[in-house]
């Protein structure tokens, strides 16, 4: 019987009465029919386009048969790894692997393969030899030109090649797959279809009437990494939709050709999408398997809007969202909002109301509406731009409507908050707000560090400005008579960040008063500005050289620092602060990290064990791999200290969830 759900079984299909689906949609996640995720999103845009499309959730790869379900599908197979790429699912940045998978259910790990586009491509290939492929999703999306692979440590083909897919949609892909199925429906065979925004194809000759923009070959690649910093930069600066030129990578006999990024999504356009008949929860098949975990965390959330402006270096969202922020209307969010009131299971708590950036509502600028966002500037770093217009009116409103639905409690904002956006606007009408009716006791804001080169490296403010707002969000607080905090995300091993630069950030988390259960060691994935610096050695925005902790020793010292109050960190503490030249955090002074060791004395305040504290490793060198020249720093950082006291900060309270995906 016809649930709601698009087929998953044949018999779903003979049920809808069709013959044979026009598309067969392969996909490494369970089947959540649920707007947060993209499979949801791209089945139900083709059905509104008159297309018949069936699913195949998690095949097993291992066996032909799983693939074939549906038999040949009339137009071509869509295929998508799921909402993260498989190697991130997969994997821990210690390459570790992850005991369980939230996207699949019972949160079972192990049922999908690594690097699962490719492998389901090549599967799809054995059976099927021409039928047309078109891959999409983050994993696809990221992995569109060569690009390098942080799992095997090497610089990988365009992932269209090692698929042997046809044609790759990138970023949202809602656009570009309604025009590559209406392309096939018309009858082009699917080598010719070179010509639709948001794709990637592989061709022997720049098609005719193609203007290009040639990038340097994979051989060149593969024989200079400053080749790929290059090559990758022209990429990042051709993201936007109103400049971006048509870009090339030459392989040894043929072409993969990147088109301009579809344009925008129309206000009209997103709503018309969110409001798709999705069943807005998992499969009913996977009840008795224990449901999916991932509903959890979205099910009663709120998506308010698209792209980010933000640019900062860790993440891939300039390259899959882009920078130009879509929003949704008023009236489409309120109207999710009352089906999710009407569901069994809501409480009264919206989760969250947001997006990349929850505070993002319309573009940074009306220029950007006109010739698109600057290819070689920051919105935001390293200062707001002169033309930026920082205003949450339109954000407020909007929350006030969803406050005051009947059934609502509490309406919650637990996407990033750019808070440097937010001391952007002259009026303080968001933060008060944010205050008194969308936090419950923490807020959680991503400064990541306080070192400035470090911070200059990750394209974020400065400290002074995360100081700024610490002190106003206190301010605004105490005005309320609110006992709520801040819970600032920390990251570790950035590109950038030498053991000097992580006593730093030890010492911050001293003066905050807590202490990280978890913390975020900075993870390569595909293509972001942070993982050319690690591969490459150089920013690509500038070409100077980057110090990039790669030494696994060295990445658990700097993690161990912002967890120094762990005894079993305390060996560690020592060899990293002696690495740093800062022996005096070693005593019983309570700006000190950790104690002497019993029986040690003190010079000075400092420990003595019977050696000169000359500021080196064992092998005496520092983090950095250079001599250090026997000089300690002597003293502590000047970058200030900023969040609670001990005395101000609130009973057993740790970072929890540090590790969660960022997007700030």
């Amino acid at each position: 019987m016809n649930n709601g759900f698009l087929p998953i079984t044949r018999e779903d299909m003979t049920v809808r009465g069709w013959e044979q689906a026009d598309f067969v949609y392969i996909i490494g996640d369970a089947y959540v029919d649920h707007p947060s995720f993209g499979h949801a999103i791209i089945s139900r845009v083709l059905e509104a386009h008159g297309f018949k499309v069936a699913i195949i959730s998690q095949p097993d790869w291992k066996d032909e048969q799983s693939i074939q379900t549906f038999g040949r599908p009339r137009l071509g197979f869509l295929v998508a790894a799921g909402n993260m790429d498989s190697m991130v699912n997969h994997y821990s940045v210690s390459k570790k692997r992850r005991q369980t998978d939230a996207y699949t259910p019972g949160g079972v790990a192990g049922k999908r393969p690594d690097y699962a586009t490719i492998v389901y491509c090549q599967l799809i290939r054995k059976v099927y030899k021409n039928v047309p492929i078109i891959i999409g999703g983050i994993e696809a999306s990221l992995r569109r030109m060569a690009h390098y692979d942080y799992w095997s440590d090497k610089l990988k083909h365009s992932i269209l090649i090692d698929s042997g897919a046809d044609i790759l949609s990138y970023g949202m892909g809602e656009k570009s797959i309604v025009a590559v199925a209406e392309a096939l429906e018309a009858g082009i065979p699917v080598q010719e279809i070179t010509f639709v925004r948001g794709t990637v194809y592989k061709c022997k000759q720049i098609p005719d009437g193609v203007t290009v923009q040639h990038l340097p070959s994979y051989q060149e690649l593969k024989a200079d990494k400053l080749n790929y910093a290059r090559s990758f930069y022209v990429q990042y600066c051709n993201t936007d939709s109103h400049y971006g030129k048509c870009l090339a990578e030459k392989y040894e006999d043929f072409y993969v050709v990147q088109n301009p990024a579809s344009e925008p999504m129309t206000m009209t356009e997103m709503d018309d999408v969110y409001a798709l008949p999705y069943m807005r929860t998992y499969h009913p098949s996977y009840e008795a398997l224990g449901g999916v975990p991932a509903i959890s965390e979205i099910k009663f959330s709120l998506i308010s809007n698209r792209g980010c402006f933000g640019g900062c270096s860790f993440c891939a969202l300039t390259f899959h969202q882009g920078r130009t922020v879509q929003v949704r209307s008023h009236e489409s969010i309120v109207d999710e909002a009352q089906l999710m009131i009407r569901d069994k299971d809501f409480k009264g708590y919206i989760h969250d109301v947001g997006g990349p950036t929850a505070n993002f509502r319309h573009p940074s600028c009306q220029k950007q509406m006109i010739k698109g966002v600057c290819p070689n500037k920051q919105c935001l770093f390293p200062k707001p731009c002169a033309n930026l217009e920082a205003d949450h009116s339109d954000y407020i409103a909007l929350l006030r409507k969803l406050r005051a639905l009947p059934g609502v409690k509490k309406v919650f904002i637990r996407s990033g908050i750019r808070f440097d956006y937010m001391l952007a606007d002259k009026d303080d009408a968001f933060l008060k707000e944010l205050c008194k009716y969308h936090v419950s006791g923490q807020l959680k804001v991503a400064p990541e560090h306080v070192s400035e080169p470090v911070l200059r490296r990750m394209g974020k403010p400065a400290n002074t400005v995360y100081q700024e707002f610490s002190r106003r969000y206190k301010r605004v607080n105490e005005q309320m008579n609110l006992k709520q905090y801040l819970v600032p995300y920390l990251m570790s091993s950035h590109p950038g960040c030498g053991m000097k630069e992580a006593v730093e950030l030890a010492e911050f988390v001293r003066d905050l008063g807590y202490m990280p259960e978890q913390v975020q060691d900075f993870y390569p994935t595909p293509s972001t500005i942070s993982t050319c610096m690690y591969y490459t050695g150089v920013d690509p925005r500038t070409m100077e050289p980057v110090y990039v902790p790669k030494n696994p020793h060295e990445k658990a010292l700097q993690r161990a620092l912002i967890q120094y109050r762990d005894p079993k960190n305390r060996d560690m503490i020592e060899e990293a602060l002696t690495m740093a030249g800062r022996r005096d955090l070693i005593g019983f002074d309570n700006k000190c990290l950790i104690r002497p060791k019993k029986g040690e004395g003190t010079v000075s305040g400092r420990p003595f064990s019977g050696k000169p504290d000359n500021g080196k490793s064992v092998n005496g060198k520092s983090a950095s791999g250079k001599p250090t020249g026997g000089k300690p720093n002597g003293g502590r950082s000047d970058t200030g200290a900023v969040g609670k006291s001990q005395a101000d900060k609130p009973k057993k309270k740790t970072i929890r969830n540090v590790h969660k995906k960022k997007t700030k």
